[in-house]
């Protein structure tokens, strides 16, 4: 922990991430997804889950396999998977105060768009707590964890990697950060997709809890 004392930037992923994956928010895209792919291609809802989740594997997003096979309009894939009820979601106050105590720059770094973000930070209270969004369009459609997506990030923030850090619940997702030079914190889960890579030594810190983790480094820095 003493190591993210020097921390300069803090990179957030955002979905299941700085909220709960137990609320389930991303259910809903994942099944918007199967219904555009179905519609799209007029296949059944079935065989449009066999094809979202090949894509998912195989190009790291579902809208990726879909632009290289299909050419489709991203803009519109991305509008229709992410109008979703969010009404559920709840203000959380213990992560409100722990990233208002962190001064330095924040970002959110997501492979959805900028829209679903800001909504998502609205709804818990925290979207005037950012400096940025780096979002899918930002990175040219090259989604985490394509390292290309990285640097671009990099260039736009003008963040210097050897004081950055980057929170994720998706394992895989923290090695090219870990490749250019960043502290690592998976959030822990049972999704397999997620857990995959979960114990590689890319990863340099675990939590189950982002508000407490948060709330250490924030002790650990006032001393």
């Amino acid at each position: 922990m003493k190591a993210l004392q020097s921390i300069k930037f803090w990179v957030f992923d955002l979905d299941n991430t700085l909220y709960s994956g137990k609320t389930r928010v991303f259910e809903q895209v994942d099944k918007k997804m199967s219904e555009y792919i179905s519609k799209k291609l007029k296949i059944g809802v079935e065989e449009a889950k066999k094809i979202q989740k090949n894509y998912f594997y195989k190009y790291n997003t579902t809208l990726n396999g879909m632009i290289k096979n299909y050419g489709i309009d991203a803009s519109e894939f991305l509008n229709f998977v992410h109008d979703i009820d969010l009404s559920f979601l709840k203000n959380d106050k213990a992560l409100e105060v722990e990233l208002s105590k962190i001064r330095d720059k924040k970002i959110i770094f997501t492979n959805g768009p900028k829209t679903h973000a800001e909504n998502v930070t609205k709804k818990i209270g925290i979207d005037k707590l950012f400096d940025g969004i780096f979002d899918i369009v930002d990175s040219g459609f090259v989604p985490k964890p394509d390292i290309k997506a990285y640097k671009k990030l990099i260039d736009k923030y003008k963040i210097e990697p050897q004081y950055c850090i980057l929170i994720e619940d998706i394992a895989r997702n923290l090695k090219p950060a870990y490749e250019l030079g960043m502290k690592t914190v998976w959030i822990k889960n049972d999704e397999p997709w997620a857990a995959e890579f979960s114990n590689e030594n890319f990863v340099n810190y675990r939590t189950e809890d982002l508000s407490k983790f948060l709330k250490e480094i924030n002790e650990l820095r006032k001393n």
